[in-house]
C-alpha cells in the first residue's frame, strides 16, 4: 500500500546526511543537489516540490546540524568600523547647521500652513531631494556591487544634477515669488544633497566632512554671536562650493580618459545586459520620501530632536552590520531552523535595545520628555527596522508600512484631526509593531540570510 512506501525525502536525507549535517546555508545542498543532475522536473516528480532550491530547505529542515569545528576563526565579511559609522550619522546632522547661518534669510510673516516664513519651499524640496537622491544611490549601489564602478558613477554624473535641478523646480512651485531667499537657499541644499549623495556612495565620508567644517564653525560662532549677512553667506556657498567640486572630481574619469575604454569588449557587453531594472529603485525611492516626511514631521514639532535622531543613524547603521554578523554566527551555531528563529530574535532585541539606548542618550541632550519622547523612541524602531529589512532585500513592506505612516500623520496634521504628538505616538507604535513583526517572520527564516 501507499501509506507503506518509505518517504523519498527521508530516503534522500538519510543518504545526505553528513553533507546536510554540515551545511550552514540551504543554497549549499541545491548545489550539491543540481549537481547529481537532479533537474527541476524529476524534483517536482519524485519529492513533490517545485525546485532545487524548494527541496533543499525541506532537507535543511529534516537534518539536525552538526558542523566540524573550524580549523581557524571563522571568515565575517560583515565586521566594520564602529567610528566610520558613527562618522556618517555626524555627517547626516551637520548640514542641520547651514539653517543656522540661514536663518536671517529667512523671516517673515506665517504662511498659510501655519509654518515660519520659507519653510515650505524648504520642506517640499528636502523631500525631492530625499527621494531622489535614495533611489539614485541604491541604483549605484546596484552598480558597485556589481563591480562595475564606470557604471556607478555615469549613473551619478546624470542622475545628480537632475536631483538638484527638480529639488529647486519643486521649491519654486511652492514658494513662487512669495519667497525668493528661500528658493534661493533651497537650490543650495538640493546641490548639497546630490554632492553629498555622490560623495557618500563612493565612500569620501571625509571629505564631505572637511566640506562641512567651514560652514560648522560658522554656525558655532553664530550661536554665541551675530555674523554679518555677508560672512553667513560667504560660509553657506563656501561649504557648497567645496562639497560641489569634490563630488565632480570624484565623477571625472581617471586620468581625463573613459575607464570603460580600458575594459575587454566581453566585459562591456555582460554590463550593458546585466543593467539594472530602474523600477528596480523606485521602492527605495519611496522610502526616501516616506521616512523623510516622518524625521520631518519631528524637526517641525521639536527641531533638536530631529537632530538626535539623525545623530543615532551613525550607531544605527553599525548595528546593521552588527546584525548581519551576528545572523552568519547563528548560522553555524543553530541546529534546527526553531533554535535559529530564536538566536534571531534574540539578536533583533540586543540591536534595538542598544540603538535605542544611544537614541536615548542623544536625546535626553534636548530636554525632550514625556510622549514626545516615547514617540521619538518609536520613531526610531520604524526607521532601524526599516533600515534592516532593506538591507535584507525586503524593501516593499517597509516601504508600506511607512508610507502609511508618513500619510496618516500627514492627513491628520493638515486637516488638524486630534493632538499632533498623540497622533504621532499612536503612528509610531503601530508602524513599529508592524515592521517588528515583520523583522521576526521574514529574518527569522534561514534563506533571508544569503
Amino acid at each position: 500500500p501507499s501509506w507503506a512506501r518509505p518517504d523519498p525525502l527521508d530516503e534522500l536525507a538519510e543518504r545526505l546526511d553528513d553533507f546536510i549535517a554540515a551545511a550552514v546555508h540551504p543554497d549549499e545542498i541545491a548545489a550539491l543537489l543540481e549537481s547529481d543532475g537532479l533537474s527541476d522536473d524529476q524534483i517536482r516528480e519524485r519529492y513533490g516540490v517545485q525546485d532545487s532550491f524548494a527541496l533543499a530547505e525541506k532537507l535543511y529542515e529534516r537534518v539536525e546540524r552538526r558542523h566540524p569545528e573550524p580549523g581557524g576563526p571563522a571568515h565575517d565579511p560583515w565586521r566594520t568600523d564602529l567610528l566610520g559609522c558613527l562618522l556618517r550619522g555626524v555627517i547626516f546632522a551637520l548640514p542641520c547647521l547651514g539653517h543656522v547661518l540661514g536663518a536671517p534669510f529667512l523671516t517673515g510673516p506665517r504662511d498659510d500652513f501655519d509654518l515660519p516664513a520659507g519653510t515650505l519651499p524648504l520642506l517640499v524640496g528636502a523631500l525631492v531631494g530625499w527621494t531622489w537622491n535614495q533611489g539614485l544611490a541604491h541604483r549605484a549601489y546596484t552598480w558597485l556591487g556589481s563591480g562595475d564602478r564606470t557604471a556607478a558613477r555615469r549613473t551619478l554624473l546624470r542622475g545628480a544634477p537632475t536631483g538638484a535641478l527638480l529639488g529647486t523646480l519643486s521649491a519654486l512651485a511652492a514658494a513662487g515669488t512669495a519667497h525668493p531667499s528661500a528658493v534661493a537657499f533651497t537650490a543650495g541644499q538640493s546641490v548639497y544633497l546630490a554632492a553629498a549623495t555622490v560623495l557618500l556612495v563612493l565612500g569620501r565620508e571625509r571629505a564631505l566632512l572637511a566640506a562641512l567644517l567651514p560652514m560648522t564653525a560658522g554656525a558655532a560662532v553664530a550661536l554665541a554671536h551675530p555674523l554679518p549677512d555677508a560672512a553667513r553667506l560667504t560660509l553657506l556657498l563656501g561649504s557648497l562650493a567645496v562639497a560641489a567640486l569634490l563630488g565632480l572630481r570624484e565623477l571625472a574619469p581617471p586620468q581625463g580618459r573613459g575607464e570603460l575604454r580600458d575594459q575587454p569588449h566581453t566585459t562591456r557587453s555582460r554590463q550593458r545586459t546585466t543593467s539594472p531594472p530602474l523600477l528596480g529603485s523606485f521602492p527605495h525611492a519611496l522610502f526616501g520620501l516616506a521616512t523623510g516626511t516622518l524625521v520631518l514631521h519631528t524637526a517641525l514639532e521639536h527641531a533638536p530632536a530631529a537632530v538626535a535622531l539623525t545623530l543615532s543613524m551613525g550607531p544605527a547603521e553599525w548595528l546593521l552590520y552588527r546584525f548581519r554578523s551576528n545572523g552568519l554566527a547563528g548560522l553555524r551555531s543553530s541546529d534546527t531552523p526553531r533554535a535559529f528563529r530564536r538566536t534571531t530574535a534574540r539578536t533583533v532585541g540586543r540591536c534595538l535595545a542598544v540603538y535605542l539606548a544611544a537614541l536615548l542618550a542623544l536625546t535626553l541632550t534636548t530636554g525632550i520628555t514625556g510622549t514626545h519622547l516615547a514617540a521619538l523612541l518609536l520613531l526610531g524602531v520604524v526607521l532601524w527596522t526599516g533600515l534592516l529589512l532593506q538591507s535584507f532585500g525586503a524593501v516593499l513592506g517597509t516601504t508600506t508600512i511607512c508610507c502609511a505612516a508618513a500619510l496618516a500623520q500627514t492627513a491628520a496634521l493638515v486637516t488638524h484631526t486630534g493632538s499632533p504628538h498623540l497622533i504621532g505616538l499612536i503612528v509610531h507604535a503601530t508602524a513599529a509593531v508592524a515592521q517588528v513583526t515583520l523583522v521576526c517572520c521574514l529574518l527569522g527564516r534561514v534563506t533571508a540570510h544569503r
